[in-house]
């Protein structure tokens, strides 16, 4: 049976637009016994309490959260170059997780948590107001078609959600390879109050902005797409 962390039924009442789909996809028996294996030493199950991340991380340092790591490459490489902060990834779709849990092994991560549920429950659930230094959001579902649009995960509400959780100083990343996104996140982003532009770039995959390349950026690339980053200061 694969671990399905912090797994919680959600009453159809309380159900919010969610901003991404739940694909099952295929799991490798790799990835499989990833979970069940590495899980207690990598993974955090979902709860309703607040996380204490001195005491998960064992130390006192700069916490970095990246929301939606895919299969989590990039994610491990950033903690592998920086180990001086500690490192939280959350994403939903397992397989995902299961490759990220591999690469932690066989690197020996020690400064990198995973939780496997909806990024927005997370936030506002398990992580303590200003006790981020960085949150990464790189290439979300764009929801392309207009109809879908209330899906996209950068809307004011997150936003100002993202904001509560960062220190004064703070710094939200956020990367796009759809130009459609890249304009609806510059004016939800001038039409709010929680974050100022501190950078943008528009580039074909040759000045990334402090991070990795990943696999969907490489995937836009070749699709003709440009990419679109900022890096948004806390007000």
């Amino acid at each position: 049976m694969i671990h399905e962390p912090g797994k919680t039924p959600e009453p159809d009442a309380q159900r919010s637009i969610r901003s991404f789909v739940r694909r099952t996809g295929r799991i490798t028996a790799a990835q499989r016994q990833a979970m069940e294996r590495l899980w207690p030493r990598f993974g955090i199950d979902f709860s309703g309490a607040p996380l204490d991340l001195d005491s998960i991380f064992g130390r006192s340092a700069g916490r970095v959260l990246e929301i939606g790591f895919g299969d989590g490459e990039s994610l491990v490489l950033e903690a592998a170059s920086h180990s001086e902060l500690d490192f939280l990834g959350i994403e939903v779709h397992q397989p995902g997780v299961g490759h990220c849990l591999l690469q932690a092994e066989a690197r020996d991560i020690r400064s990198l948590r995973l939780i496997c549920h909806d990024a927005v429950e997370v936030l506002k659930e398990q992580i303590a107001d200003r006790s981020l230094d960085r949150v990464n959001l790189y290439f979300p579902d764009p929801w392309p078609k207009k109809r879908h649009h209330k899906r996209r995960l950068v809307q004011n509400d997150f936003l100002e959600l993202v904001a509560a959780k960062l220190v004064p100083g703070g710094s939200l990343y956020i990367a796009t390879d759809w130009h459609n996104y890249a304009e609806h996140i510059d004016g939800v982003v001038a039409a709010g109050s929680a974050f100022r532009e501190g950078e943008r770039r528009v580039h074909d995959g040759d000045d990334p902005l402090d991070r990795p390349t990943t696999k969907f950026e490489r995937r836009g690339l070749l699709q003709g797409h440009k990419i679109t980053e900022w890096r948004l200061a806390r007000n």
